[in-house]
């Protein structure tokens, strides 16, 4: 393996001064109340290594009463420069040079009335402190759009974040520069970033791979990355060599090497000790003991590499790869790789077997899901908790139904609390069950969606119980006619409806009333939850007979009604009111009557006449003679009326005639 060290890497002038000052500052005051405003630099073994010496880093100086106030390479907004001096506070100033003159460009072309546009990320703190010089007032931009989307001005000053590269700020400084008609355009690139650049992207061209070494969030260093990555596919970014990707780089023979402007050499010197005083021996023993141990039947972690239609690729962190085929997938046979998965996404796999014969590991997802699908039901069927399964299919005896991918079985008693007729109308729906029989070994599974219901209707019962309250009306359904009375299901509880609450007048059977599944309103009478009786009465919410009748009747009134009792003394009539009243014996006929029954029968329609009502004791006298007698008075009425018109035209003839 040949390694090369790009000629520019590492530690540019101004992050070397800025520790350099730093390092002396904490020996000078011996660590105490010395505080660096923001991370000095983008890194952050320095960092940490400066704060092992005491330095504080702190986001605002209003936190601190007094001592020295650092400030970092990237410089800050002049406001806060002020805000340090206003608090007496000792500012030791390590502002880069190329920085702070960039901070004078902008300022003193601000004052002229330009509009200053700085090309860079709005969010690195170069940038805000740069903005900071020209009031905040500053147009950033770091892309075509954001460059196109500037407005016009008279004057524009055109300037860069210290980092960026050449062609990034040439080819938006051009398009900004059509957007005013005064303008002043500054390459504040710095020297340093432009030959480290130069230098990564020639090394980059002749190398198989290219290492960068520095902090993640470094704004030079991923330049420096995306830089490698346009002439090389193989480019990592480390911070130290522990982060070396030794089973990667095994496989190349030329390796490139640079570093970002706040790496120290220390970092440079024992990321290339790492990869070159090492003989061969040595890294394989250690790429040997970075790998994982696999067996058949494991369960382990890896990184997608690659998707294809039939197949995913997976880095298990083997001597070789793994292989995830289409049909090792999923138990749903519609899903595909691109579906679900894609370069560089966490999968945990099954490993099925070592090698398939092209040296590649055979994965299994799908058998995964289903070793956690047993699993899962295992804890379900322990805890007893719910769970949703599919209906297949009718089979002899119960339903074959899938549940959490594996099959299952639900004997027809389990199905529901009510007898069900017809099993194949479940194909295909889904019912919430218990498993209630286990057994992993024979993969056996019983579940019961019974119970389910049965739970569920104890727990709405007992909700019921909880609402009930005395003079409550409420719906129910009939569902079932005794002799004594009828049992009406008011949501999951029975009541009983005697048959003396159904109606205000006598009846002999519930039937007279109501119907097997009539939907009724009851009111509930009286109750008990130990004994689980619940009293209910139809009448109590229905107007009492005898008050419509008194509105709607008064002596005189011919009515209808039905024989209901006959006695010696007389027969009693049903009015459509549901009140009864009395024919006398003495009123059924002008005609002598010996006895009710002579003339009339139970059941039978008659006509009578309201002939009396006693309000006080809520009797009512009805006459059928009454009728008769009012019959023929009409009629003696008629006649006579009849005879005077006859007798009245006979006259008059017999006096015309004269």
């Amino acid at each position: 393996m040949e390694i090369y060290i790009a000629e520019h890497a590492g530690y540019c002038f101004g992050v070397k001064r800025a520790v350099t000052i730093a390092e002396k500052t904490m020996k000078d005051s011996g660590g105490v109340n010395t505080y660096s405003l923001g991370p000095l630099i983008h890194n952050p073994q320095v960092v940490d290594k400066l704060k092992e010496a005491g330095l504080r880093v702190i986001d605002d100086v209003e936190s601190i009463e007094n001592g020295k106030v650092i400030i970092r390479s990237h410089g800050i907004p002049y406001k806060v420069q002020r805000k340090i001096e206003d608090l007496n506070l000792e500012l030791i100033d390590t502002t880069c040079p190329y920085v702070k003159s960039v901070h004078k460009k902008v300022k003193e072309y601000n004052d002229k009335g330009y509009k200053i546009v700085i090309i860079g990320n709005k969010n690195h703190p170069e940038v805000i402190g740069i903005n900071g010089w020209c009031n905040d007032d500053g147009i950033i931009i770091n892309n075509v759009d954001e460059a196109e989307n500037v407005s016009t001005y008279d004057k524009i000053c055109i300037v860069s974040q210290t980092t960026n590269t050449l062609e990034k700020f040439k080819m938006l400084s051009d398009i900004v520069s059509k957007k005013g008609k005064e303008v002043k355009m500054f390459n504040t690139i710095c020297n340093a970033t432009n030959l480290r650049q130069n230098a990564c992207k020639e090394l980059a061209k002749k190398v198989e791979a290219m290492i960068v070494i520095g902090g993640y969030h470094s704004s030079n260093t991923n330049k420096l990355v995306d830089i490698s990555k346009m002439y090389r596919d193989n480019v990592y970014h480390i911070e130290l060599p522990k982060d070396l990707p030794l089973q990667e780089i095994v496989k190349f023979n030329t390796i490139g090497i640079t570093a970002g402007a706040s790496t120290p050499d220390w970092i440079i010197k024992e990321v290339v000790n790492t990869m070159d005083n090492i003989n061969d021996n040595e890294i394989m023993e250690a790429i040997e003991n970075t790998l994982v141990k696999v067996r058949r039947g494991d369960i382990i972690k890896g990184t997608v590499i690659y998707v294809t239609e039939n197949e995913i690729m997976v880095n298990i962190n083997y001597k070789s790869d793994g292989i995830i085929t289409k049909e090792e997938l999923s138990n749903d046979s519609e899903v595909k790789p691109k579906d679900i998965y894609k370069e560089g996404d966490e999968i945990e796999v099954y490993v099925v077997k070592l090698d398939d014969g092209e040296g590649n590991v055979v994965l299994s997802t799908k058998r995964l899901e289903i070793i956690k699908s047993w699993e899962k039901l295992e804890n379900a069927y322990k805890n007893k908790e719910k769970i949703e399964c599919k209906v297949l299919t009718d089979v002899k005896g119960g339903l074959s139904v899938l549940v959490n991918g594996i099959n299952a079985f639900v004997p027809a008693s389990q199905i529901s609390v009510t007898y069900v007729d017809d099993l194949s109308a479940y194909k295909g729906k889904k019912l919430i069950a218990k498993i209630i029989d286990f057994d992993r070994n024979r993969k056996r599974i019983i579940l019961s969606s019974k119970i389910v219901e049965q739970e569920e209707l104890e727990k709405k019962r007992e909700e019921l119980w909880d609402s009930l309250e005395i003079g409550n009306i409420i719906d129910g359904k009939v569902e079932r006619l005794t002799d004594f009375g009828a049992f009406v299901d008011i949501g999951g509880l029975d009541g009983l409806i005697h048959i003396s609450d159904l109606s205000w007048y006598r009846i002999s059977h519930p039937s007279e009333v109501i119907s097997e599944g009539d939907k009724i309103q009851v009111q509930i009478l009286d109750f008990d939850k130990n004994k689980n009786r619940i009293s209910l009465g139809l009448k109590q919410i229905l107007p009492k007979p005898w008050d419509v009748f008194i509105d709607k009747r008064n002596i005189g009134d011919i009515v209808f009604g039905k024989v209901v009792n006959i006695l010696d003394f007389g027969a009693f009539v049903r009015l459509e009111e549901g009140v009864d009243g009395l024919v006398h014996v003495s009123q059924i006929s002008k005609e002598h009557v010996n006895k009710p029954s002579d003339r009339l029968k139970v059941g039978q329609q008659v006509t009578v006449k309201i002939i009396d009502i006693n309000e006080e004791n809520q009797r009512i006298s009805l006459s059928m003679k009454a009728i008769e007698e009012d019959r023929e008075e009409k009629e003696d009425e008629k006649s006579e009326i009849y005879e005077n018109q006859e007798m009245d035209i006979t006259l008059e003839d017999i006096v015309k005639d004269n």
